[in-house]
């Protein structure tokens, strides 16, 4: 990519968003559950169902966040990943952030790479794997949003990036740490948990587990370890629908059976959040605790690490990230392509 003649890159980094307070808590909700994407109802029915079901959740989720000090470490964790990924392209590129359900939006993001007169636009979802329901949905609201405020730069998109070499090499350097201190326990499983979806969304042809399975296999073979036993599951189930599975429950009590130490490793989540600090530093800490599980480690998220900071600046490097290539030569087409 040349920068000649002081050439402007702006990057945008999507991802889900948090609150920033308690009392954002319900509107973030809200949020989220109004978007088509998430519940696929006529538009009066979804905004009804999501304001119910965001004042019912609201409660409870409140009090996940005063746990996290009353707001959701998301935002700073992306900025800081914003600033190091700035560091690494060097001269011409500025990252912007573009939340999908909480500030900054999508919207702002568009408004201050207009702003800043950018030459081209990189779109860089911090979702490796692809879905309709992460991806999917922050393209269709970048573009709706691009189209209103008309920013007319040149856009190329990265969709996905399963086994991209920079976050397995990343991910696989934090299992083997956690191998090695859940080892003295006996012989570990690694328990790779990614976030769950509903089985239809799956049945229609989103790639999201497809791709979660690559990314596991990747990093189980880049880890070194000979013989490793290790396990795919999903979490964060809501709702009485069937979901794709296993879940991490599920396989936490197998391991119990089994006797065996875990080392959890979040292998579609980069960024600390509810889903890592809470769900799985505490209430499957808790739950291991009950089984009888040996040890129970859990490896952090990629953050900063510095592999997967150059995987991310390689992959708006790399043109055939841009061209469906990804995708075609994994054999998962994503609907972005």
């Amino acid at each position: 990519m040349s920068l000649a003649g002081g050439r402007k890159t702006a990057v945008v980094l999507f991802n889900l968003g948090g609150p920033d307070s308690l009392e954002a808590v319900k509107p973030f909700l809200f949020n989220l559950f109004n978007d088509p994407a998430i519940i696929g109802a006529p538009g009066p029915i979804r905004w009804l169902l999501a304001k119910y079901i965001s004042a019912k959740r609201a409660p409870v989720a409140r009090g996940i966040y005063q746990m996290l000090g009353g707001r959701s470490p998301l935002v700073p964790e992306t900025e800081a990943q914003a600033r190091a990924l700035e560091h690494v392209l060097g001269h011409g590129f500025k990252c912007f952030i573009a939340m999908r359900y909480w500030h900054p939006f999508t919207h702002e993001a568009v408004a201050a790479i207009k702003e800043w007169g950018a030459d081209e636009v990189v779109l860089l979802p911090l979702y490796p794997q692809f879905s309709s329901t992460t991806t999917g949905s922050s393209l269709k609201e970048w573009r709706k949003q691009a189209e209103k405020q008309g920013l007319v730069a040149p856009v190329r998109m990265a969709c996905c990036y399963p086994t991209e070499p920079g976050l397995v090499d990343a991910m696989a350097d934090l299992a083997r740490t956690g191998h090695e201190e859940a080892a003295g326990a006996g012989k570990p499983r690694i328990l790779f948990s990614a976030h769950g979806l509903p089985k239809s969304v799956i049945d229609k042809g989103d790639p999201y587990q497809a791709q979660v399975e690559l990314t596991a296999a990747a990093v189980a073979r880049a880890t070194g370890i000979a013989d490793l036993d290790w396990s795919i599951c999903y979490q964060s189930r809501v709702g009485p629908m069937e979901w794709i599975g296993p879940s991490t429950e599920e396989e936490l009590e197998r391991a119990a059976r089994d006797g065996v130490p875990v080392v959890i490793v979040p292998v579609a989540f980069v960024s600390e959040h509810s889903e890592t600090l809470v769900e799985l530093d505490i209430e499957y800490r808790h739950k291991a605790d009950q089984l009888g599980i040996p040890a129970y480690v859990r490896v952090p998220a990629l953050g900063c690490h510095p592999a997967f900071i150059r995987g991310l600046a390689d992959v708006i490097h790399r043109p055939q990230a841009f061209t469906g290539q990804a995708c075609k030569h994994l054999g998962r087409s994503c609907p972005a392509c």
